[in-house]
């Protein structure tokens, strides 16, 4: 069952909110008005499904920058971790945008994917979703979410009503240790979250360790402090042998990287192992034993 409490952005009550052991250190926004926005937090009953954030590697209790991308902090995409430097780097702000708008879902299910990958499997993952990102867009259905691959237990939902109010919640998540992932949706091409705004959350990402993922419905032309920025496009997905569906595919198309080039590459969800694979290109060479059959039909001459 998920609860829901409504407060105001402004206030400090928002702590008390969550559950005892995440230790949400949530204080007054940078980004909020004049104390008129409200923020509404869902979070799952805490009981036998709560996780505690606690538990995390050591190796990311350091509060330094000796080393900024070790290989405990890279998250693996295959394929594309030779553009990357070894993969995604948590502690790092990065950005996510469909193709079209109907690719939405395949972004948002591009993010989830991430979060599930993170190194921080364990952790509870946040997501913040303006309202109207959420009318536009549609909600995270929890049974979905199970069925991806992502336990409902492990997330804390929270709507805002504007998307200062987004940025603030998803910066004082960030700061937050013991999180696995961060996840921040705003409505069209979220204009408010600009170079200040970005450069404020990817700061936070270095201070808590989690992976942040800033999610907009539009392209946004304007200069960001993400490490990356993504356009996900869903992707066809082979059967599972059986006629039913199988793995998520999704085409991604990487046009920032700070670290390195910039590619394509279509890759598939494997919910089980919870690590991305290489689509299997549906171009293959017919069975040896058709191209027999034909070449008798056809017969000498």
């Amino acid at each position: 069952m998920v609860e829901s409490k409504e407060v105001s952005a402004a206030g400090s009550d928002l702590a008390k909110l969550t559950p005892t052991r995440s230790r949400f250190a949530l204080a007054s926004s940078p980004f909020q008005g004049e104390g008129k926005e409200r923020v509404r937090l869902l979070f799952p009953s805490p009981g036998k499904g709560e996780v505690d954030p606690q538990e995390r590697s050591e190796g990311g209790s350091g509060g330094g920058h000796r080393d900024p991308y070790p290989s405990a902090n890279l998250l693996s995409l295959g394929a594309a971790d030779a553009v990357l430097g070894g993969g995604l780097a948590l502690c790092e702000l990065h950005e996510i945008v469909p193709a079209a708008p109907l690719h939405a879902g395949a972004a948002l299910g591009f993010a989830l994917a991430l979060a599930m990958a993170a190194p921080a499997r364990s952790g509870p993952i946040v997501f913040v979703q303006q309202d109207f990102a959420a009318v536009e867009a549609g909600a995270l259905y929890g049974l979905g979410c199970d069925l991806f691959g992502l336990a409902s237990a492990r997330l804390l939902v929270v709507r805002a009503a504007s998307p200062r109010d987004a940025l603030w919640a998803m910066e004082e998540s960030l700061k937050t240790r013991g999180l696995a992932a961060v996840i921040g949706e705003l409505a069209q091409s979220g204009e408010a979250a600009d170079l200040t705004a970005t450069r404020r959350l990817s700061l936070a990402a270095q201070k808590g360790g989690a992976l942040a993922l800033l999610l907009r419905q539009y392209v946004y032309g304007q200069a960001s402090a993400a490490a990356t920025r993504w356009q996900i496009a869903a992707a066809p997905g082979a059967a599972d042998g059986f006629g039913g569906l199988g793995r998520t595919g999704f085409s991604l198309t990487l046009t920032k990287n700070r670290r390195g080039p910039c590619g394509d590459w279509i890759l598939q969800w494997d919910h089980h192992g919870a690590c991305f694979i290489p689509a299997v290109s549906g171009a293959v060479a017919a069975p040896v034993f058709d191209r027999l059959r034909e070449a008798a039909v056809a017969g000498p001459g």
